[in-house]
């Protein structure tokens, strides 16, 4: 019988990480009752650096008018669309592009001829454990985030005490 591996190493697990953000952005579901209540309502950029969310100096050079400002200064509202429908990708998957679509982008990729295959066939375990380390990064980022939404919104409300 095979052994399960001790809680630190469990810590790092991808699994865990899918698990702890499902977990908080669910918390974060059923304490926001009324989400329209979040429109308008900036989540500050303290807020969001506590969180490891927010590269500061990203923001800091975005000026006022500039469109991709937008997608950087979101509201709260914003913001929990979005984990909403990063777990919903998570739990059931995402779109896949038309078939047209994808072969085109599949023939892009594989323009370089049979020598630049073969380098990719052994490259792949380390294409794998940087993408891994990413998303685990990602995703412990996107959990904060739905436990900083979670707590700001029960300060909105009134309710800091409320749940904890």
């Amino acid at each position: 019988m095979m052994q399960i591996c001790d809680s630190y190493s469990q810590k790092y697990s991808l699994f865990n990480a899918m698990n702890r953000f499902i977990g908080a952005v669910n918390n974060m579901d059923q304490t926001v009752m009324v989400p329209s209540l979040l429109r308008d309502v900036p989540l500050l950029l303290e807020e969001l650096d506590a969180a490891g969310a927010v590269c500061p100096q990203r923001d800091a050079a975005l000026p006022p008018g500039d469109p991709g400002a937008y997608f950087s200064r979101r509201d709260m509202y914003s913001h929990y669309m979005l984990l909403k429908s990063i777990r919903n990708d998570i739990e059931w998957g995402v779109v896949q592009p038309p078939a047209g679509e994808e072969a085109a982008r599949k023939k892009d990729k594989l323009g370089g001829g049979p020598a630049e295959e073969g380098e990719g066939e052994e490259d792949l375990e380390k294409q794998f454990h940087y993408h891994l380390s990413g998303l685990h990064s990602v995703l412990s980022k996107l959990t904060r985030k739905a436990n900083v939404l979670t707590n700001r919104y029960k300060q909105e409300i009134g309710f800091s005490s409320w749940g904890q």
